[in-house]
């Protein structure tokens, strides 16, 4: 060690004859500027202006402990000498962020910038941002003042040294070498993750599931990532964002967790999680949301606030959190989801997992800087970790692709049972007519045969029994024509909360909706109901509406007593049509603040029902029916006309329009019952 420092020492003192000066020889390749007794150093703040460091005096030499880090900069001066009769050209080699040379020039100083933050545009050299020219003509001297400047924390220590034309040929040539392979890589990542963007793209403009959409912002932030990579190297072809260097470096750590965000809403659609665990559904949103705040802000705070010093701690704590948190998720997704595409997400996952774990220990111990080590080569842990994206991008499209094939195949086998169902339909109505062709031919021959002994008296009666049949058979008609004409409306109202983003009051109306369904089934077959049993389908039905229309829709129902209420049988269904009429063509049209909905059960004489509501009035609202034709109130009048004649009880409907002074104050319809 002690020889190797005296040839050292030997060796720049023939570069020198006297202290602050460097003699340049072409024959030396390379001169470190590090504990070079001709160069010495100064620490200010980055703000410091070139005449400020030019009047300072307490310039120290050179050594080691001279970092740049934070909002520090480093200040080099030294004079250098060319004794040839050539002029000579020699390169500053620096790795710093921002690298400003002044060299004398006469009364004046030549400027030259250099530096991977600055754009190709403020640069002396274009092409290699770590080089900077400084041309010797023959005999001349100069005084150099170099500034060192960076915007990272904690970096890894970069001293600078000049190179003779010849080194810097040598250099820069072994430099493009080893970056041939990663670069190579990297443009191999860019267009295969273009490629798959891109079939994404047309497969999304043609589907417009909300899935490709999380997918294309999952491959774009990854394509981002990969040019950002790219910027960081010596390649020429596609290298886009070497022109706004300080918005990449900015966006590199946040671009990572924007594209775990979209895979985390991906995964979460592709495996619909939600169906099987909503608590995992909701852990996995937030997650995504967390990281799309930590990437914005981490990107506010490195951009907008002159570089955000603790930005890379930052950086490997919200990883340490996040692996260890999305390992967790692993196996809770692996042992809550049940779903066909899980494979593919395991194995998608562990790429990802593997890669990320060993691209962290790499950035971590800078164990890729060591020579003949396996990850020693240029951009490793970069590299590292695109590997294990590409392998999981890989997996998701194949994912995409069967998930594409598993929905052919639900839709074949839906279309299937659809086909069977409609078959089999056929064949029960076949068979129904040829029953009733049976039974007509029957009856018919029956009728002729006890026509000559019954004559008119028993043609009569024939003729009551048949039109008593037809009644009844009208009966059944009406009632059917109810229960699609009130499922149509509670449809309509569960799309018009699903458009309106109603989500949760959409889930609620359609649990009361199927109960209330269910009701109407078990009713379906029965000609007449208690009206206790109707008041309990009416409650059950303002329910939905109220889920529907929220705290706008106020009704009462007032009820003298329930039990005498048992005692009246109507047709089933028969008050649910008036009240969502009052609701749908009253109501819902009108612009006061308060909707109000009255139903009175009166039993002290008899019974009468009596809806009332402060709508808009028929007249407006037969003007607005024009557009929608409502079926409910001629088929509640038909059913009640069928009900009398088939019945001894009697059912009369009266509707009244509630006016005072010109003013529509609503409508009231009464009902009475009469035995």
């Amino acid at each position: 060690m002690k020889n190797h420092f005296l040839i050292s020492f030997c060796f720049l003192a023939l570069l020198s004859n006297t202290y602050g000066q460097i003699r340049l020889d072409p024959h030396i390749d390379k001169i470190p500027l590090v504990s070079n007794p001709n160069v010495e150093a100064l620490r200010t703040n980055a703000e410091s202006s070139f005449e400020d460091i030019r009047s300072r005096g307490n310039w120290k030499p050179y050594d080691s402990t001279y970092v740049t880090e934070g909002k520090t900069a480093v200040w080099l001066k030294f004079e250098m000498e060319n004794r040839s009769n050539d002029t000579l050209k020699n390169f500053l080699f620096s790795e710093e962020h921002f690298v400003i040379t002044y060299q004398q020039n006469g009364s004046d100083f030549q400027i030259s910038r250099n530096g991977d933050l600055f754009p190709p545009s403020q640069r002396t050299n274009k092409s290699e941002y770590w080089f900077t020219e400084i041309k010797l003509l023959p005999f001349q001297k100069s005084l150099i003042y170099i500034k060192l400047d960076s915007n990272q924390l904690n970096q890894a220590p970069n001293y600078p040294s000049l190179f003779s034309e010849i080194g810097y040929w040598e250099f820069s040539n072994n430099i493009q070498k080893e970056e041939s392979n990663s670069i190579g890589f990297i443009y191999f990542y860019i267009i295969s993750l273009i490629s798959i963007f891109m079939y994404a793209l047309v497969f999304w403009l043609q589907v417009g599931h909300r899935l490709y959409l999380y997918y294309l912002g999952y491959l774009f932030f990854q394509i981002v990532y990969g040019f950002e990579v790219l910027r960081t190297t010596s390649a020429s072809v596609g290298n886009i964002f070497a022109y706004i260097p300080r918005l990449s470096s900015d966006f590199f750590q946040p671009t990572q967790f924007i594209f775990i965000a979209f895979y985390i809403f991906f995964i979460s659609k592709l495996l619909t999680v939600e169906k099987y665990d909503r608590l995992l559904a909701k852990i996995l949103l937030y997650l995504g949301i967390v990281c799309l705040i930590y990437a914005i802000s981490h990107f506010i705070l490195n951009h907008f606030f002159s570089g955000f010093l603790f930005a890379d701690t930052l950086f490997m704590v919200a990883r340490a959190i996040i692996l260890p948190l999305n390992l967790i998720l692993i196996f809770w997704i692996i042992f809550k989801v049940k779903h066909p595409l899980l494979i593919y997400f395991i194995l998608g996952q562990s790429f990802f997992f593997i890669a990320a774990v060993l691209a962290s220990y790499l950035g971590y111990i800078d164990i890729f800087a060591v020579p003949g080590h396996f990850f020693n080569f240029t951009q490793s842990p970069n590299i590292v970790f695109q590997i294990g994206l590409l392998a999981e991008v890989f997996c998701f499209s194949l994912a995409l692709g069967q998930n594409v094939i598993l929905l052919q195949l639900e839709k074949e086998k839906t279309s299937e049972e659809l086909i069977a169902q409609l078959q089999e339909n056929q064949l029960l109505q076949i068979n129904m007519n040829r029953e009733l062709d049976e039974k007509v031919h029957k009856k018919t021959e029956e009728l002729i045969h006890l026509y000559t002994e019954l004559e008119q008296e028993r043609e009569q009666k024939i003729k009551d029994d048949f039109i008593q049949k037809i009644k009844e058979t009208e009966m059944v008609a009406l009632r059917s024509q109810m229960n699609p004409h009130f499922i149509f409306n509670s449809l309509n109202a569960i799309k018009h909360l699903i458009m309106t983003s109603r989500n949760d009051d959409a889930i609620i109306y359609l649990d009361d909706f199927s109960s209330l369904l269910r009701e109407i089934l078990q009713n379906s077959d029965r000609q007449k109901i208690t009206v206790e049993e109707e008041l309990e389908i009416l409650e059950l039905y303002l329910s939905l509406e109220r889920n529907r229309m929220g705290t706008n829709l106020n009704f009462s129902i007032q009820v003298s007593s329930k039990e005498e209420l048992s005692q009246f049988q109507i047709p089933p269904l028969l008050l649910q049509p008036i009240v969502e009429n009052a609701i749908w063509h009253g109501l819902q049209p009108s612009l006061k603040a308060e909707k109000k909905l009255k139903i009175i059960f009166d039993t002290s004489e008899n019974l009468k029902i009596t809806i009332e509501d402060n709508g808009i009035g028929r007249t407006e609202s037969a003007k607005k029916k024009k557009l929608h034709n409502s079926m409910g109130a001629s088929i509640v009048q038909d059913r009640i006309t069928l009900y009398n004649h088939l019945n001894d009880q009697k059912i009369y409907l009266k509707t009244t329009d509630l006016e005072e002074d010109g003013s529509v104050l609503g409508t009231r319809v009464t009902l009475t019952y009469y035995y």
